[in-house]
């Protein structure tokens, strides 16, 4: 495909949907591609679309690793020192920075992630976050930035580099959503102003405004993460007819505020991605150093209908803490219906230091047409993920299709302890809305 041409038009990046119109969620089994039939979709494919691939990612090399024993033993100090005034709220986001440090870091002890963290979250200017050139033939490390206090308060702006907490890879943010954060684990104050969602068979939860980010994905990166969160999560409808024809923008992310770990680098272009230059620039003079091409800004208003992030799901049993964000595509007619599309993407966090591995999923999708499905099957995208304190979280995506204009869905997932037995993990009810209102609905990808 040329450079700038709708993605649509690209027989190289076009998926068939293994949906039949129906409203079961699709997740299909893993179907590793080889490394050359993959290089050839994604180069063939342009800079903003690829074809959507359920096989691991296939570039570059680099990944977020512990600084030296002398930026270490300087972490350890700071922590030390800090440790008192932190309180548990400071605590609990230490521990989470750790694991995502202990997954990007390999082979790193639990106390060397902590010590790495500690640099991040106590603004070392001295002690840069470092990546290795492919750990496994024993390259040397390269320094990529110097890691900033995380804010807060307040948005990060566009242009800012950040390491992500949890799964460790280099990204930059391209601009926010605010979405309402629906959390069944915390009650909203009494006080506060907000919006409500009745959840199927339980209580009412209070909405509270939360910032999320649209986000690049360093490409050197996606090798690493792959097993644990898809590259490739962010898909839209084609243009055309075809109901069932997905495609997907490599390397585009959603992350929450609480996720980024802030650093700078005086490289004018930190983060490998076909987008980055397209979208942003160098400019010495401000901070961060990059700015918004027109071509970005174009770009959200066009498309943020299937883009946009607006309600956010979360609930966590027995340690198992599960998000749900989903998206509303667009409608398609097929034989002489209307089908309606949303994605979802789920997240899977262990917030306990016992391995657990889920094995089953079990779905409930209501239509307001009145039709209520169940759908069974192990595991999730053809894979059974383990989360254990050293790889804690699995993020994926999917897809439903409703025969109506709205509906609901929930569930559970089922996981499996060491010793054998089974518990199951509540997936929070969610509305599958069309924004009906809409004078143009969501279709395709525009440039």
């Amino acid at each position: 495909m040329q450079r700038g041409l709708p993605a649509s038009r690209s027989a190289a990046c076009r998926l068939r949907s293994r949906l039949k119109g129906t409203s079961a969620p699709s997740e299909p089994s893993a179907a590793p591609s080889s490394s050359r039939s993959a290089r050839g979709s994604a180069a063939s494919s342009g800079p903003c679309a690829a074809r959507l691939s359920r096989g691991p990612a296939r570039t570059a090399d680099a990944i977020l690793s512990p600084p030296s024993p002398r930026q270490r033993g300087a972490a350890t100090i700071e922590r030390r020192a800090r440790a008192a005034r932190r309180g548990p709220a400071g605590r609990r986001r230490e521990e989470r920075a750790v694991r995502g440090a202990l997954w990007a870091g390999g082979g790193m002890s639990a106390g060397a992630a902590r010590r790495y963290v500690a640099a991040a979250l106590s603004r070392a200017r001295g002690h840069p976050p470092c990546a290795p050139r492919n750990r496994a033939e024993g390259k040397v490390l390269e320094t990529v930035g110097v890691f900033e206090a995380p804010k807060q308060h307040g948005k990060y702006e566009t242009g800012q580099l950040f390491l992500h907490s949890v799964f460790g890879y280099r990204g930059i943010v391209l601009f926010p959503w605010q979405a309402r954060l629906y959390d069944r684990d915390v009650a909203s104050p009494v006080t506060e102003k907000s919006e409500s969602v009745a959840g199927h068979g339980s209580k009412e939860v209070k909405g509270k405004t939360h910032t999320y980010y649209q986000v690049l994905i360093d490409a050197r990166d996606c090798p690493h993460i792959s097993q644990r969160s898809q590259t490739e999560a962010v898909t839209f409808l084609a243009n055309h007819d075809d109901s069932r024809a997905l495609y997907a923008i490599p390397g585009l992310d959603y992350v929450s505020h609480e996720d980024i770990l802030p650093y700078s680098s005086t490289d004018q272009v930190p983060i490998q991605h076909e987008l980055f230059e397209r979208f942003l620039m160098y400019d010495q003079t401000k901070v961060p150093p990059f700015v918004a091409r027109d071509t970005l800004c174009a770009w959200q208003e066009k498309n943020h209908p299937w883009l946009e992030l607006s309600d956010v799901h979360r609930e966590t049993t027995e340690n198992i803490r599960v998000t749900v964000i989903p998206f509303y595509m667009g409608m398609r007619e097929a034989q002489n219906s209307h089908v309606y599309w949303w994605r979802y993407c789920i997240r899977l966090e262990n917030l306990d230091s016992e391995v657990v591995q889920l094995r089953e999923r079990h779905w409930r999708i209501f239509s307001l047409s009145g039709t209520l499905e169940t759908v069974r099957g192990r595991g999730v995208v053809g894979r059974e993920p383990v989360l254990s304190k050293e790889q804690p979280a699995f993020q994926y995506s999917s897809h439903v299709s409703l025969q109506a204009s709205s509906g609901h869905m929930w569930g559970t997932f089922r996981f499996e302890r060491p010793d054998g037995s089974h518990f199951d993990v509540r997936i929070p009810p969610f509305s599958l809305e069309s924004n009906k209102d809409e004078k143009t609905p969501p279709s395709g990808l525009h440039w």
